[in-house]
């Protein structure tokens, strides 16, 4: 592993660096900073995850002459929230040199960001859409741009930026240094590669290097009408310090939201619908530990680097096994080690293999825990929560009520009652969950999804309207053991990764 302090960087940055907690760079990251330094143009094959935020952005903010009042650094994202977290890296990474970055995006006040633009930001971070619109209004002036990167292009290409993309790149001098970063290369991402950068060096970070070797991949077979029972089971048993559950379609995660607050799970949904402030109210509350359940479509949780997620939830199975790749990689981060549980039903066996195929990891079938085993998880919880209590030992306000207590009743059923007491039972409540079709055989041999609409404010998710049927089948799964992950209460904060 190679130490930022050996790496190409100035003392003021790596200053935020290290009031920032790093101290080690990651692959993708010592492989490109020395190359961008010298203003190599760079082509780095990484997924989410990986740090290459910090991997441009050194780089990039190496080269600001914070004198100047021109932009000269621009960065091109697929997604708000990615552009928003994005910007935040780089603030950080750069307030000891004082550079000032600006995030563009559809969904925010277009006069606003002109305002922000006469305080001549160094660096904008933007979405493809809202910079064509600056760019088309001559509120955004990029002759003097020095560093260019494209992020997450393929999720761009995805999503049908590829036109706003190559018309941005017109505009910028020929003479940038240009990074192009994507978690897969096709056809069109490499013509654009072909046709503007100038002879780049690939840096490329091996599946083995992926934070996925740290995550415990489970699939749990079940009729589409049981899936929602199954999630709330295995919430109760598996008592997620945070978790993410992902739907395919919006009005999925709406449905999940409002299901799982009915059934008395902090949780809330987001996706691209939503107005930008509630969507990054619901960020906020998410990394503060206020609701520890989010429900998200693949899109709007593109690029979320939230530290602390235990289990992602497939309520739904990706259309494509890169999506899955994607979504299971919010947990088992910087170290730590995560779950993985993705629903299938009867008739998406098949696709479940083609995902197999492509991750060259097979999941672990996991029986749903049944009714008496999701309670006695709950119970778990509640004994935990007393055995943390104790430790804690400041109970001294409490133990003249706890003998008076004692001497009333048996110790046994005192502590009986206590553990009823914090118990959440396991709500029935009936819940209202629209039925999707599955996953269509003809999509098995990986042709991926329609590309989305070329659409800042409204972008969408993948696929459309599915529904499932079937039979669920426990015959070989492993047996769900409710011990075999300790509930544990997370800590009241929680940081953003790099």
């Amino acid at each position: 592993m190679t130490l930022f302090s050996e790496l190409p960087i100035s003392p003021v940055i790596l200053k935020s660096i290290k009031r920032m907690g790093f101290e080690e760079a990651t692959p993708i990251q010592s492989g490109t900073i020395p190359l961008s330094v010298e203003g190599r143009d760079i082509i780095g094959q990484a997924q989410t995850g990986t740090g290459k935020t910090a991997a441009f952005g050194i780089p990039m903010l190496e080269k600001i002459d914070v004198k100047s009042p021109n932009i000269q650094g621009l960065i091109i994202a697929p997604t708000r929230e990615l552009a928003i977290q994005v910007s935040e890296e780089l603030y950080k990474i750069g307030s000891d040199k004082r550079v000032r970055v600006l995030s563009v995006y559809g969904g925010q006040d277009i006069q606003r960001q002109i305002r922000a633009m006469k305080k001549n930001p160094h660096i904008i971070v933007g979405t493809p859409g809202r910079l064509l619109d600056h760019i088309n209004r001559r509120t955004l002036k990029l002759e003097n741009v020095q560093t260019l990167v494209l992020d997450e292009a393929d999720e761009m290409l995805n999503m049908g930026f590829i036109d706003d993309i190559e018309s941005i790149l017109k505009t910028v001098p020929d003479t940038r240094q240009t990074l192009l970063f994507s978690a897969t290369m096709p056809g069109p991402i490499r013509k654009i590669a072909e046709r503007f950068m100038s002879n780049p060096e690939t840096v490329s970070v091996k599946t083995k290097e992926m934070t996925v070797e740290n995550i415990e991949q489970f699939f749990v077979k079940a009729h589409e009408r049981e899936k929602f029972d199954v999630l709330s089971r295995l919430l109760n048993v598996q008592s997620p310090e945070l978790a993410i559950v992902f739907g395919r379609t919006k009005r999925r995660v709406d449905e999940l939201a409002r299901a799982l607050e009915i059934r008395g799970y902090m949780a809330e949904g987001i996706h691209g619908d939503l107005t930008q402030a509630k969507r990054m109210s619901v960020l906020k509350k998410f990394k503060e530990g206020r609701i520890d359940v989010l429900v998200a479509t693949d899109v709007a949780a593109r690029g979320l680097d939230i530290s602390g997620v235990t289990h992602v939830y497939n309520y739904d199975i990706p259309q494509d096994p890169e999506s899955y790749v994607h979504r299971i990689g919010r947990t088992g981060r910087a170290g730590r080690t995560g779950m993985a549980m993705t629903f299938v039903t009867p008739r998406e066996m098949n696709y479940l293999r083609v995902v197999e195929q492509t991750t060259k990891k097979k999941m672990t079938q996991l029986r749903p825990p049944s009714s008496s085993e999701a309670l006695e998880g709950m119970q778990r919880t509640a004994v935990d929560s007393l055995k943390e209590t104790i430790e804690k030992n400041n109970l001294e306000e409490y133990k003249v009520l706890a003998r008076e207590l004692m001497n009333e009743n048996e110790a046994l059923d005192v502590i009986a009652a206590a553990l009823k007491t914090l118990t959440k039972e396991p709500d029935s409540t009936p819940v209202e969950i629209t039925p999707e079709k599955p996953l269509s055989s003809k999509k098995h041999g990986g042709g991926g999804s329609k590309p989305y609409r070329k659409d800042d404010k409204k972008y969408g998710n993948r696929g459309g309207n599915r529904s499932g049927g079937g039979t669920a089948s426990k015959g070989g799964s492993k047996p769900y053991n409710s011990r075999q992950r300790p509930a544990t209460r997370r800590p009241s904060s929680s940081r953003t990764e790099g």
